[in-house]
């Protein structure tokens, strides 16, 4: 507004607030504007002049030295800058280095490992395949040993002598005991030689040997040409009295469909007389060396008698048999009275026949 001593007054005023408060950018600029004011109250203040132009080299002072000391410090910042570049390729180029060393030797432990690995692979293998043929050699002859186990005992008894070492003797009271026997065999043997004798023999007992097998029922010994099996044991519940009744008549009809056989190509056959009786046995393995499966009791020696006291190609039973499958379908029982026994007395015995139509 043209007052220049007021102005002065404010801009004291403002720099001893701005003093006051420490407020420097302030005091500064009042400074300034204090200044512009006192020259224009004193355009011709030379002192006012020659400051300012100080001010002014000054600064260009200031400006040429920051100017300088930037450019050094750039300058100082790229040489700096280049020796890290160059520490950090020589520290790549080493660690390159080192990691292909690495390599190298890693590649040579994984190809000396492997040669290893393959040498004891080869080694190993070869030792395997011995003992894998020991153990199938073992294998095998357990398998044999334990087949020729289960063909002369049954698999029950079998399995119990395997874990215990010896198998118990056991009691049944209800058991089916069949008895067979060749008509004429010492007949039979002089007018065969050894060789076909056994061979009829054999090929006959294969046959009983399948019924049995089919029919759940225990072969228990042969001995010469008699065959000897039981139902009801070592498991009471296979070979009921009716399934040992139905096994005995299918025996029959393979021994006449086989001498239908024979006599067609002229040749000797056998027939055979079968008895059953069923009762209370005892049974069990006897002996230490060529041990067998066999059964005693008073049952087994009227089975016996059975058979002796039937006819050839039919089947003989007792009245203790009789009275378990006298009310079973499909089969017909002819009474034989009151028939002489050899020790036993007499003895109620029974013919059975399978109903006529009824197959086997």
């Amino acid at each position: 507004l043209g007052d220049l001593d007021k102005a002065v007054a404010y801009k004291d005023s403002a720099i001893a607030l701005a003093r006051a408060s420490g407020f420097l950018n302030g005091e500064a600029d009042a400074t300034l504007g204090l200044a512009s004011i006192l020259r224009l109250r004193s355009p011709t203040n030379d002192a006012y002049d020659h400051l300012a132009r100080y001010l002014a080299l000054h600064d260009s002072i200031l400006d040429s030295d920051r100017i300088k000391a930037v450019a050094d410090m750039r300058e100082k910042y790229e040489t700096e800058k280049k020796e890290r570049d160059n520490q950090v390729l020589r520290a790549a180029n080493l660690e390159a280095a080192l990691r292909q060393e690495k390599l190298r030797r890693t590649r040579n432990l994984y190809l000396f490992g492997g040669l290893l690995v393959l040498l004891s692979a080869i080694v190993l293998l070869g030792r395997l395949r011995i003992v894998h043929r020991s153990r199938a050699a073992i294998r095998k002859e357990k398998d044999i040993s334990e087949g020729l186990l289960h063909n002369i005992l049954p698999a029950e008894v079998a399995a119990e002598l395997k874990q215990k070492g010896y198998a118990d003797v056991k009691e049944f009271d209800v058991a089916t005991i069949l008895f067979s026997d060749f008509k004429g065999f010492t007949a039979m043997s002089e007018r065969l030689s050894a060789a076909d004798l056994v061979a009829e023999i054999d090929h006959c007992f294969k046959g009983f040997d399948a019924v049995m097998l089919h029919d759940g029922i225990e072969k228990i010994k042969t001995i010469g040409d008699a065959y000897m099996a039981a139902g009801g044991l070592p498991i009471a519940e296979h070979g009921k009295p009716v399934a040992v009744v139905r096994a005995a008549l299918a025996m029959q009809a393979f021994m006449a469909g086989y001498k239908a056989e024979r006599q067609a190509e002229g040749r000797p056959f056998f027939e055979m007389r079968l008895g059953l009786h069923t009762g209370p046995v005892v049974a069990g393995i006897v002996g230490v060396k060529k041990f067998a499966y066999d059964i005693w009791g008073d049952a087994v020696n009227t089975a016996s008698r059975m058979e002796s006291s039937g006819e050839t190609g039919r089947v003989n039973i007792s009245s203790g048999t009789y009275e378990l499958v006298k009310d079973e379908p499909g089969l017909v029982f002819i009474p034989r009275g009151q028939v002489e026994a050899k020790g036993k007395g007499t003895l109620d015995m029974w013919f059975v026949e399978l109903a006529a139509g009824t197959d086997q």
